[in-house]
């Protein structure tokens, strides 16, 4: 296949592609920032759009506004960040004012997703690395070769990614609303601090949950000897403790992460109540799982939690994860550049819980809703792989 013909092509168009510069075929300006002491929190003010942190899935989301314009762009113009990260594009639905951040495009959909093509792809990278600040400048822009093609085509072409575009957004937003309603549900579903009884409850359940200090309820343990250095293809299924953050799940019935195992390893018994033992932020190692099968290896940096039959572990998981009991985790976390929690640092919470019929219940609840959260995320990942692909494979 030539190089300036895409792999897929609508029907009745065959016409070779045709290499241009960015800046002959779509005017471009670059912004230029208005005075630090024009800004404004004020709606009514001008828009102002500093850079990619105004591009919210690939729209410009109004974050900060000025009194005074400068250089302007257009609703309908797209969007590029100028600095790092260079390259990034998205859209603008308002008039709005640009600073030296960004630079303003009027380009079709089409150009819009060849601009996409490109970001993905790297193709500003080699433009931007050469200082100790990523950044592009005019001429970089401006002299950008594109593949273009007859004005038919590319509206057939825009239009149809354009639809994918709107497919990912539905099921991003789709995916974030069930992430909103569950968030919801666990504020209301454990009692506030102070109080015994949560707001929302099933029916058949009543009176006040017992409050007792976890190391009661709990045998605790370490993981140790393992890091990522130590994973491979072969072995017993290990869980290292960055899993809890980078790959989180309430709870874990599949391993697909593999290590030999040592002398004197931990293993799983089924039912554990895993809590990384450090992280980068006190928010994010304040979280829990539970790890289902048994004969899994434990490793470094793991608290372990034995509970005993009075908890069930998915409830103890999810309250440890979420509300009340979630914010005095994280404020026992210590540590600057790292952050630690210990053992001793769990045996001292105050555990509310109800009946093991109720915590079963809640447990239940969460792990559907969150099965239902990771269906949704796979099907946006696929779509994002797909449209990826179609980007490659219809434009040059």
């Amino acid at each position: 296949m030539a190089d300036n013909v895409p792999k897929i092509r609508f029907p009745g168009f065959t016409e070779p592609w045709e290499q241009r510069k960015l800046g002959e075929i779509a005017p471009i300006t670059m912004g230029q920032s208005p005075d630090g002491a024009t800004y404004s929190d004020t709606p009514s003010d001008h828009i102002l759009i500093q850079g990619n942190a105004d591009l919210v899935d690939g729209w410009v989301k109004p974050r900060i506004w000025t009194t005074k314009v400068t250089k302007t762009a257009d609703a309908g113009d797209l969007i590029m960040s100028v600095r790092a990260p260079a390259g990034v594009v998205g859209k603008t639905s308002f008039d709005a004012v640009i600073g030296r951040g960004v630079a303003a495009i009027k380009g079709n959909e089409f150009i819009f997703q060849t601009l996409k093509r490109m970001e993905k792809n790297g193709y500003w990278k080699p433009l931007s690395s050469g200082s100790t600040f990523e950044s592009l400048n005019a001429d970089d822009i401006c002299n950008a070769v594109v593949a273009t093609t007859e004005h038919d085509e590319q509206k057939a072409i825009g239009a149809f990614l354009q639809q994918f575009d709107n497919l990912i957004t539905l099921h991003q937003r789709k995916l974030d609303d069930l992430k909103k309603l569950k968030s919801g549900l666990l504020q209301k579903m454990f009692p506030k601090a102070g109080e015994t009884v949560p707001e929302v409850r099933f029916p058949e359940f009543t009176g006040d949950w017992e409050q007792r200090k976890l190391g009661e309820m709990a045998s605790f343990a370490k993981g140790n000897g393992y890091t990522k250095a130590d994973l491979s293809t072969e072995g017993k299924p290990i869980i290292l403790y960055g899993r809890l953050y980078t790959d989180y799940e309430t709870v874990f019935s599949s391993i697909d992460t593999r290590s030999g195992q040592k002398p004197g390893s931990l293993l799983s018994k089924g039912g554990e109540v895993v809590v990384p033992a450090s992280g980068e932020t006190a928010d994010e190692i304040a979280r829990a799982s539970v790890v289902m099968p048994d004969g899994i290896i434990l490793g470094g940096d793991l608290n372990v939690i034995t509970p005993n039959q009075a908890i069930n572990p998915v409830f103890l998981a999810i309250e440890l994860s979420s509300g009340n009991l979630h914010k005095v985790l994280a404020s026992k976390a210590q540590g600057k550049s790292v952050v630690h929690l210990h053992n001793s640092d769990l045996q001292t919470l105050d555990v509310v819980f109800p009946s093991l019929d109720e915590q079963s219940k809640i447990g239940l609840c969460f792990e559907e809703f969150d099965a239902l959260i990771t269906l949704h995320q796979r099907k946006l990942d696929d779509l994002k792989k797909l449209k990826q692909g179609l980007l490659q494979q219809m434009l040059v």
